[in-house]
């Protein structure tokens, strides 16, 4: 997800009859630089003078991180006292999001790391024992020891808070922080970097499918729930409590993935629309008012996932998504046993930027064309009354050309063809360029179908054009689909999306 990453959006408040606004906290907490950096009455200390806030810092970590014992006493050591690892917690949690806490992730990822003393010396002792050729006992010994070396300080710190009450919920939000701090530069560096990989390896061990339950969300469940629901909706959000009833109703269904020492809250949230055929518009699932009846199980042969979204920043890279699916799929396969048809309808975040890099390399050399054909320029032009590219690069960045109905008619074969390209064609490493491609095509889907004017949204305007994909399941060959892409990096396309790309290949020259 994150092959989820792109969904993840500022919380929204779903604003409902019984919503009451949170108080606030009663506990004084000592603000500004040096809030949060000491444990009970040294306060003062803290506050003395400009390098206090550093001098603190580092005096937290090095009470609450726990020194590695010396190998041979490793499972001798006695466990660190609760008291220091809930004394970070407290003291992190007091720090103000944001430049704060990043100082002192960094300080914890640069100090507390590996022992690179100790691993050289290691690495040593394991060459001369394979030069040796010595018994393979002192050997694997030797590499053992090597590998408890290379183990950074930090990692005891992190085992130990996650055994704590509220300890996994915690490391959950520290590694949001971590997330956020390097996406906004504010911790960098490869030891950070390296930080983030190992808490993030941690956590996708705690977060594992055995520790995960599945639940539905429905109108009668607790309020508390819907809200977050609501809150975490970062692919279509909810604009109403009528909106959020309704996605949780007839012909709908909600699920998402809860932890057991976090229960009821939500970590992953899928939305299905339960249909007769594989949707083509967002329109009518988020919009169009289903009949308030029973459901007709002889109207529902098709699962459309239309909305899957993250609702926790510090579980991105977690591998949530993939599994979601898998059992939302036998779940709804236990219930409707006629169903034989699943397919997302996905967003398609980066068309729109991607097209207008394209458009602006093309006016930096007046008369270069190469996204449409002779015809389609001349159309364009007649149309606007200006040349196409520059045109359409100025209507693309504030949506206008949607205006024009004679317009959108004139785009609708090239930016089929350019969106076709954009997700079968262009690619990062070898892989799926786009996100959200890149997630259902690792989990063995085809990029089934694009659809014009699928999300006139604002939003789906400005992302994709107002485009959507469906990526279709055929579960019979998700795990012969998955491993072709990831072994071979060979995109699985349909009918419709290779002939776009071929018209793309004979028409563009990109």
């Amino acid at each position: 997800m994150s092959r989820l990453g792109p969904f993840l959006v500022a919380p929204r408040l779903l604003r409902r009859p019984w919503v009451l606004p949170r108080r606030p906290s009663s506990v004084s907490i000592v603000t500004g630089p040096c809030a949060g950096l000491a444990g009970p009455g040294a306060a003062a200390s803290l506050c003395s003078g400009p390098a206090a806030p550093s001098l603190a810092m580092e005096e937290l970590l090095s009470r609450s991180v726990p020194p590695l014992p010396p190998y041979e006493t490793r499972e001798k050591a006695p466990p660190p006292a609760e008291l220091r690892s809930a004394e970070f917690m407290r003291s992190y949690r007091a720090l103000e999001a944001g430049p704060r806490r990043a100082e002192l992730l960094a300080r914890l990822a640069q100090d507390f790391g590996v022992d690179h003393g100790r691993v050289a010396e290691f690495s040593a002792k394991v060459l001369q024992a394979r030069e040796q050729q010595r018994e393979p006992g002192a050997l694997l010994q030797a590499e053992d020891r090597l590998r408890y070396y290379l183990s950074p300080r930090y990692r005891g710190l992190f085992q130990h808070l996650g055994r704590l009450e509220g300890g996994l919920r915690f490391l959950m939000e520290l590694r949001g922080d971590l997330v956020e701090a390097l996406a906004a530069r504010h911790a960098e560096g490869p030891h950070v970097r390296e930080m983030n990989g190992m808490l993030r390896s941690m956590l996708s061990e705690w977060f594992s499918t055995g520790f995960l339950s599945l639940e539905r969300v429905t109108w009668q469940s607790p309020c508390e729930v819907l809200q977050k629901i609501s809150d975490s909706e970062a692919v279509h959000p909810v604009r109403n409590w009528i909106d959020m009833k309704r996605r949780v109703g007839s012909y709908r269904r909600c699920y998402f993935f809860a932890h057991c020492a976090i229960p009821r809250e939500p970590l992953i949230v899928l939305h299905v629309a339960l249909t007769n055929e594989i949707s083509s518009s967002i329109q009518t699932i988020v919009k169009e008012v289903p009949p308030l009846e029973t459901e007709d199980m002889n109207k529902i042969t098709t699962a459309i996932f239309y909305s899957i979204s993250l609702t926790q920043q510090g579980l991105q890279g977690v591998e949530l998504g993939t599994h979601l699916i898998k059992r939302v799929v036998k779940e709804l396969q236990g219930e409707f046993p006629q169903i034989k048809v699943f397919s997302s309808l996905s967003p398609i975040p980066g068309f729109t930027k991607w097209l207008i890099g394209l458009l602006t390399s093309q006016t930096k050399e007046q008369g270069r064309n190469e996204l449409f054909t002779d015809a389609e320029c001349q159309d364009i032009s007649e149309i606007t009354g200006d040349p196409a590219t520059e045109t359409l690069k100025r209507l693309l960045t504030n949506n206008e050309w949607v205006r024009s109905e004679r317009l959108v008619k004139a785009l609708h074969s090239p930016f089929m063809r350019l969106c076709a390209w954009y997700l079968y064609g262009e690619k990062h490493r070898g892989y799926a360029l786009n996100p959200v491609a890149n997630f259902h095509l690792q989990n063995g889907a085809v990029l089934w179908r694009i659809n014009w004017m699928a999300d006139t949204s604002p939003r789906g305007i400005t992302a994709s054009c107002g485009m959507m994909v469906n990526y279709r399941y055929f579960l019979e060959d998700t795990a012969s689909n998955s491993a072709g892409y990831l072994g071979t990096k060979h995109i699985k396309a349909s009918e419709q999306v290779l002939s776009l790309v071929s018209q793309f290949q004979q028409n563009s020259k990109l």
